[in-house]
């Protein structure tokens, strides 16, 4: 599975007095350390509401790329914040997180996926809000998928993420993701299917175990890609145990590697 590693976001209290002291050794590393515990992107948020987002959102892809080979995932509503990163970035080919059916945005962040050649996350929501229901998050996606295929851009590249809303919100919450996701891989299989994990336990005691009962869940449903905390070594061990239970993982050759580098915290 794709693991977008979670960790460089603004809205944790210590990235974003790393980003106002300009604590390079401290992203550094943590980017360094989600890329070894396996991530193959990390997703980099400078915060949305931050006047001096563009200037940290480049600053955090000089720094990063200075250390690792890491791919990124530049997440920004600021399509300007967003090509400002993709101007200075050097390691292999970005996600650009996230593009939505809102036509403003939509609009605005096109240009930048053809321009740098990038893969983008298209985010199930319109102009009409956050989808309530399956058949509604699914005309978004056919939507998106249609437009941003007719733009020239591979289906292949194309990210799709069913907008996952916390469970202490909606009873059904849980089960509407899990049956997006089945329908998405249906639907589209070629695209690829994402969405963030921990999305789902905002509001409860004990996310961590949510988290961990919502990956299996994912991962059972067809989930190709998840926005995750890599350096969780629980979450990770579940990870990978969920893979040798569903075939993908020869005679448990990778559960095994694992377990022997450390990883597993048991």
């Amino acid at each position: 599975m794709i693991i977008i590693g979670e960790k460089i976001n603004a809205s944790s209290k210590s990235i974003k007095a790393a980003l106002d002291n300009k604590d390079a050794k401290f992203i550094q590393e943590l980017a360094k350390n989600q890329h070894e515990a396996g991530a193959l992107y990390v997703d980099i948020n400078a915060g949305c509401l931050d006047k001096d987002e563009i200037l940290k959102l480049e600053w955090l892809v000089n720094i990063i790329q200075e250390v690792s080979s890491v791919s990124f995932c530049i997440d920004s509503y600021n399509a300007h914040s967003i090509e400002a990163a993709l101007k200075v970035n050097k390691n292999p080919k970005p996600i650009v997180n996230s593009i939505t059916g809102e036509k403003e945005r939509y609009k605005s962040i096109i240009p930048l996926v053809l321009k740098y050649n990038t893969y983008v996350i298209a985010l199930c929501m319109d102009d009409n809000g956050m989808p309530e229901s399956m058949d509604d998050r699914l005309t978004i996606a056919n939507n998106l998928i249609e437009n941003i295929t007719k733009e020239g851009i591979n289906i292949e590249d194309i990210f799709i993420d069913p907008l996952v809303r916390p469970i202490g919100n909606g009873t059904n919450y849980g089960i509407d993701a899990l049956e997006s996701i089945k329908t998405f891989k249906k639907e589209f299989p070629k695209a690829s299917v994402v969405c963030g994990i921990n999305n789902i336990s905002f509001g409860v005691p004990a996310r961590k175990l949510m988290n961990q009962a919502f990956l299996v869940s994912a991962m059972m449903a067809g989930i190709d890609a998840a926005i995750m905390d890599p350096l969780d070594k629980n979450l990770m061990s579940v990870m990978f145990a969920t893979e040798a239970l569903m075939g993908k993982d020869e005679y448990c050759m990778n559960y095994q590697m694992k377990f022997r580098e450390g990883l597993f915290d048991i």
